[in-house]
């Protein structure tokens, strides 16, 4: 299991630094815009991210888990899965991480923007659709290619909301780090490492 989640994080890195650049085009193109119109598009890209994860996390445990799902007990170990991977690490990946880039670059308008506190029936709806979605029709090819672009720009726009009037080379670098690493590891964890923790040897 071990070194199946090294190789895991060693393959999607390239991917995800890739996310990053993609991330750093949208920066360029969209700084400047006004706070309501980034909170907006941060609360389209959220809850879809929230969805992609829930979504690619159940079907992952899934896939993996030889053992069919029986009962209501497995559908709850099933949901609980589904739901803290995708609705609490895509907060961390979307509001947490970048909120504490914003702290550290001392952003002027910076806050948490916590998706399912802010806006909390569109994002639990969307993360519960994902889990019921993914247990009749499971697959992560798609679904997580889609998850990493639109966390970094979920990502990027929560960043957005926080900028003042301009940026300084060594800041697009540094939110080129905060992106990849808000990126990375979360999305990696979700989609990933933290389905197969529950994926015993035996199944």
């Amino acid at each position: 299991m071990f070194n199946l989640i090294i190789k895991e994080l060693g393959e999607h890195m390239p991917f995800t630094a890739l996310g990053a650049i993609f991330g750093m085009v949208l920066l360029i193109i969209f700084n400047g815009i006004s706070f309501s119109e980034s909170y907006s598009i941060f609360y389209t890209l959220h809850p879809i991210h929230v969805f992609l994860s829930a979504f690619t996390t159940t079907s992952m445990y899934l896939l993996h888990k030889k053992s069919s799902i029986n009962g209501y007990k497995g559908f709850i170990t099933l949901f609980l899965i589904g739901y803290v991977g995708s609705l609490f690490i895509a907060t961390i990946s979307d509001s947490l991480i970048p909120y504490i880039g914003e702290i550290i670059l001392d952003l002027p308008n910076r806050g948490a923007h916590i998706g399912f506190i802010e806006e909390f029936w569109l994002v639990n709806l969307l993360a519960i659709f994902g889990i019921v979605l993914a247990y009749f029709k499971p697959f992560t090819k798609i679904p997580h290619s889609g998850h990493v672009f639109l966390s970094t720009a979920a990502s990027l726009f929560h960043i957005i909301m926080a900028l003042g009037t301009g940026l300084s080379f060594l800041m697009y670098f540094e939110i080129f780090v905060f992106l990849f690493i808000a990126v990375w590891i979360p999305c990696c964890t979700s989609d990933i490492i933290f389905p197969l923790i529950f994926v015993k040897e035996k199944d």
